[in-house]
């Protein structure tokens, strides 16, 4: 809406016409006769229109529209140049000097009012705009702080999460293990870990929780209490034997018990895959149980390799699963390597899923001068290299690597 407008003309005669059909009409008027003198007004006042002349002494309507619109005002006014000028190429420079409208005198009042009327529409049109953008803006800083503090919560839940995997490596005797845990996000739904409840007994497990992000998260949360490395009375792969000391329960039996808590569990809807396995480190026996986890590779000593298993379904799926066992043997100088799909459908550089295949021969030229740790941070950066460049993980990346030597 338009209610004050300021007449800038040199021209008294033509002040007082437009002056009082102004008031008539029911504006509030201001009245400079030069440009210098109109812009002392608008540095009090804040016309919501001006009509100025444009040939005037001194500073021209040109230059005054110029000078007024590089005032720093908060709102938009609406700026008419009177004018003989007709011109296409005069009419251009009015509107590049900050001009919205033209009228030719003489004026005819009925235009005049019409010109007027147009231009508070714009007005509110743009006024509206300009509310809506502040609340906009309003509601971008109201995102922001809660932004901020759904980061702030997101940094220490992934300090909680990285406090499941204490150890990123330890030493069995002569054998060891070693674990990578790289999340896509702040956090994710990837978990590995280790066990031994007494001498030559191990237990370690590759786990990838369906989805991503808290949800995915706390289920990984709720499972590293449930595969405790310390607290053995709460670990479900373990039980207590003679009051003396803990066993290692068989792994399809352990699948199989999370799989009836799990799908007991109302209103949970999430799943996971699952490798997890058990080895005597007297003799290198070896049971494992697929819970539709990635095949599990064999790095022979002799330069063979093989994947283990045959898949499964994932735990938290279907009720009543059966899942199979896994055995072999490995020999001193053999090494086991888990890992989650993070692995196997990132995406090349050439489009490609990396796939089994791919991650045997990253494995296999990783193995070659680099063990433990050190062999999973370069298979981890060949990963990373073999991506598009720019690209970024889209999955959780996680892999245990046990290395087996002997009694």
């Amino acid at each position: 809406m338009i209610q004050k407008v300021l007449v800038v003309d040199d021209s008294r005669l033509q002040r007082r016409i437009l002056v009082a059909s102004l008031k008539k009409w029911g504006f509030q008027v201001l009245e400079a006769d030069n440009g210098a003198a109109a812009l002392e007004i608008c540095a009090k006042e804040s016309p919501d229109l001006v009509l100025s002349d444009w040939v005037m002494p001194g500073m021209s309507g040109l230059e005054f529209c110029r000078a007024f619109r590089s005032l720093n005002r908060e709102v938009y006014s609406y700026f008419i140049l009177l004018t003989s000028k007709s011109e296409k190429q005069e009419v251009a420079r009015g509107l590049d000097a900050g001009a919205d409208d033209f009228l030719i005198k003489p004026l005819e009042a009925d235009e005049l009012r019409a010109r007027i009327s147009a231009g508070a529409r714009i007005l509110d049109m743009q006024r509206e705009l300009s509310e809506k953008n502040r609340l906009i803006e309003s509601a971008l800083e109201d995102l922001k702080l809660a932004h901020d503090a759904i980061d702030k919560d997101l940094m220490q839940a992934r300090k909680i999460q990285e406090s499941l995997v204490p150890e990123l490596t330890r030493s069995f005797g002569n054998s060891r293990v070693s674990l990578l845990l790289k999340p896509c996000g702040h956090i994710g739904g990837d978990l590995v870990g280790m066990f031994s409840p007494g001498v030559n007994r191990l237990g370690f497990y590759s786990i990838d929780v369906s989805g991503h992000g808290i949800t995915s998260a706390m289920m990984t949360a709720r499972l590293g209490g449930y595969l405790s490395s310390k607290h053995f009375d709460q670990n479900v792969a373990m039980e207590k034997r003679f009051d003396k000391f803990y066993a290692l329960l068989q792994p399809e039996k352990v699948a199989e018990t999370r799989n009836s808590r799990l799908m007991a569990d109302a209103g949970i809807e999430e799943y996971f895959t699952m490798v997890y396995g058990i080895i005597d480190l007297r003799n290198g026996h070896l049971k494992m149980v697929q819970a539709g986890h990635p095949h599990p590779l064999v790095l022979r000593q002799d330069g063979g390799t093989a994947f283990l298993g045959e898949g499964g379904l994932p735990i938290g799926l279907l009720p009543d699963v059966p899942f199979q066992r896994i055995e072999t043997y490995l020999n001193p100088g053999d090494r086991l390597l888990l890992y989650s799909d993070g692995f196997t459908e990132c995406t090349m550089a050439d489009g490609q899923l990396l796939e089994e295949e791919g991650l045997r021969q990253m494995a296999i030229k990783c193995t070659k001068g680099a063990a433990g740790s050190d062999f999973l941070d370069n298979i981890f950066r060949d990963l990373t290299q073999a991506m598009a460049p720019g690209s970024s993980m889209d999955d959780d990346v996680s892999a245990v690597f046990l290395e087996y030597g002997g009694p």
